[in-house]
């Protein structure tokens, strides 16, 4: 999640976490995102963030980490957040056959999220709508 605009910019779904499933969401992001800017990634102390492989991405790539301490969520808050209303929106109360039909849910869901659920905090846009505008104003 960029949190200038709340967008989704990556993501991985997986029936196990692995180092590979972590890995992949954050080369998604780092081809998505300006190398110019001074980027920083929010985790929690998962073993995946930990991890040599990840540091490395990170170190490549020049994005400093900000992870809490233990039983202190606020770096990943956003992102705890984010989940509470993605289950609250798409999940609790509906019922999926498979996994695949799950993850297609929270793909659908995801694009809707970031481009067209409004925000309060963007100025009632969706996320991508307030990246466009701000784009357009510069």
């Amino acid at each position: 999640m960029d949190l200038y605009n709340r967008e989704i910019i990556s993501y991985s779904i997986s029936t196990s976490p692995t180092v590979e499933f972590t890995n992949q969401s954050l080369i998604e992001a780092i081809k998505k995102l300006p190398k110019e800017y001074n980027l920083m990634i929010h985790t929690d102390q998962g073993f995946h963030y930990q991890h040599k492989t990840w540091r490395k991405l990170l170190e490549e790539n020049n994005i400093k980490q900000s992870m809490s301490r233990k039983v202190n969520c606020l770096d990943n808050s956003p992102m705890e957040n984010f989940f509470g209303i993605l289950k609250q929106e798409m999940y609790y109360g509906e019922e999926f056959e498979t996994v695949e039909e799950l993850k297609e849910a929270i793909e659908e869901y995801i694009k809707w999220y970031n481009e067209k659920r409004i925000k309060e905090n963007v100025g009632g846009l969706s996320p991508v709508e307030y990246r466009e505008k701000q784009s357009l104003a510069k």
